[in-house]
């Protein structure tokens, strides 16, 4: 069964020293993955603003951001100017693709895209995502085939961006299953790989799970579903640094079940688009998580709709 790795790369600092380490784990494991990178400012500081959000603060005190971030990070485009992420480290970007790993886009400001895209116009939207694509192409030396959006946020014109861009497919929701997403009954051309298993800072502190028992855990989950593929999104900032050692036994556990780790290219190409089907897109919440973001919805089943 196949298990696509993708991975979430925010920060600078999560750039320049949770890449290299994931690279050199997944090698061990001769695991796939997919890197999806930030590629302007790290502006991370600028989300101090959260604190008023439902939940935030829990989120924060279980998961210890500063332990994980870094006192520099967080004060990044506050007290300290925000370093442009693309134009530092484009070189050790180009050489993640170059050891063989796929790698797309996760956003031009992180911060600013999990802010405020959810309630963005068209032209605020675009000017975000062509931002990226820019970059990406200028780096790498060809456009980008996979997105993923930043904390699961996306809205209507993005969606739209998505095939007008020129995507392959997209990670941007969370579900159970790859789908054809429609807003609103509208199509759109881009298939979704939703991802499907929880996050590690969605887990830690809650039912008693810790960082010594929460690879356990997720082996579980995994198990609990053998029919189903899936995908999991772990964080250059977490998995690549004070939470490399609970990655690494995920690896080798998931290895020891028999499942191919894998890119989400490699889980995409098995698939037939053409057998897809069609869900909804909405907007919910997850355990673990402040907020909402993009959701798999009802499936749409056209005799249903005759």
């Amino acid at each position: 069964m196949k298990l696509a790795l993708k991975i979430d790369v925010d920060t600078y600092r999560g750039t320049r020293e949770g890449v290299p380490r994931l690279v050199e784990m997944l090698k061990r494991h001769n695991a796939g993955a997919t890197f999806l990178f930030s590629l302007g400012p790290d502006h991370t500081g600028r989300a101090i603003k959260r604190v008023l959000r439902p939940g935030f603060m829990k989120k924060v005190s279980r998961t210890s951001v500063l332990e994980h971030y870094g006192l520099r990070t967080l004060l990044y485009g506050t007290l300290l100017p925000s370093p442009d992420i693309g134009r530092a480290c484009a070189a050790l970007m180009k050489s993640v693709r170059d050891a063989g790993f796929e790698t797309g886009i996760h956003t031009w400001d992180h911060i600013l895209w999990q802010d405020y895209v959810a309630a963005a116009d068209a032209e605020w939207t675009a000017r975000q995502l062509t931002l990226a694509c820019a970059r990406y192409t200028e780096i790498f030396g060809e456009p980008a085939r996979v997105h993923g959006a930043a904390g699961w946020q996306m809205n209507v014109h993005a969606y739209r961006l998505t095939q007008e861009l020129g995507f392959d497919y997209c990670s941007d929701t969370r579900g159970s299953h790859p789908f054809i997403p429609l807003y609103n009954a509208e199509i759109i051309a881009c298939p979704q790989l939703p991802t499907t298993l929880p996050t590690l800072d969605e887990l830690i502190g809650i039912n008693g799970l810790t960082p010594d028992n929460v690879a356990d855990h997720l082996l579980q989950l995994t198990a609990a579903t053998p029919a189903r593929a899936h995908v999991y999104t772990l964080h250059a900032e977490l998995e690549g640094m004070k939470l490399a050692p609970v990655f690494e036994r995920l690896l080798a556990g998931w290895r020891a079940a028999g499942h191919d780790l894998v890119s989400l290219r490699d889980y995409y190409a098995a698939l037939d688009p053409n057998r897809l089907p069609r869900h909804a897109v909405v907007s919910g919440s997850v355990p673990g998580r402040s907020g909402t973001l993009a959701l798999q919805g009802d499936e749409f089943l056209a005799d249903c709709a005759a």
